[in-house]
């Protein structure tokens, strides 16, 4: 197992949620591209494992974004200063807010059937200006073809909700292919925003205890949080000890 979590935490954006929305609505005005990862300790815990995840996470044309307190814990454990997370869920929010107001294109590749379908009505009604030029769930079979597709396409943002690490291999492996774009790989988001799933209440937000919210509505994430989770802090607390010595 590699050891480069702390690598990971220190190329994390590391500013407030808005600069980075800001950044975001620059790139998107000035038809840049911007390929991001959403990460949480999971995240970094599969790039320990996966060494071609962890080249993806490790290159500059990757942002990584704190979508998750651990992460924010395991930098301030390790004396790195970061701000506040930036969820995938609120990020999507404002790339739908940015698209509307500037009358952009969107591509849409995951989740269920239904999900999608369900995202694309959501659209639709709330954000009229958005130019929704393509729907795909995450079960087509060919999602090469998908990525093929999408390239030819030349949408300003294209969100994949395939899972960790999927979603980014995919989106990395025709980066390149690319003239502009926003590219998200944004996991069960898709459930959230369209309204599928609640998102969880207030309080657990303000308290950042989504993850604890989300086990309590679906036990079976409970061992998957317990591996990465624990992994994570006994990696960060062996980095710790090695700092001070």
């Amino acid at each position: 197992m590699s050891n480069n979590i702390k690598k990971y935490i220190e190329k994390t954006y590391n500013k407030s949620k808005d600069s980075f929305h800001n950044l975001v609505k620059e790139n998107l005005k000035n038809d840049k591209k911007m390929f991001i990862v959403t990460a949480n300790p999971e995240t970094l815990m599969i790039g320990e494992d996966n060494k071609e995840f962890s080249n993806i996470l490790l290159d500059e044309k990757t942002i990584i974004v704190p979508d998750g307190i651990g992460v924010l814990k395991g930098a301030k454990m390790l004396g790195i200063d970061m701000k506040e997370t930036i969820t995938g869920v609120e990020l999507c929010t404002k790339l739908f807010e940015y698209l509307n107001e500037m009358k952009k294109s969107l591509c849409l590749f995951g989740a269920k059937k239904e999900v999608v379908e369900k995202l694309k009505e959501v659209i639709n009604e709330k954000y009229p200006n958005i130019n929704l030029l393509k729907i795909y769930d995450g079960y087509i079979e060919d999602k090469d073809k998908v990525m093929e597709e999408i390239v030819d396409l030349k949408p300003d943002v294209t969100l994949l909700a395939l899972g960790i690490p999927k979603q980014e291999m995919l989106i990395y492996k025709y980066l390149d292919k690319f003239n502009k774009g926003i590219f998200v790989g944004v996991g069960g988001s898709f459930d959230v925003l369209s309204g599928t799933k609640k998102r969880a209440p207030k309080i657990f937000l303000k308290l950042k205890l989504e993850w604890l919210y989300r086990i309590t509505r679906e036990p079976k994430r409970l061992k998957r949080f317990y591996k990465s989770n624990i992994k994570y802090l006994k990696k960060i607390n062996e980095l710790k000890r090695e700092n001070r010595g």
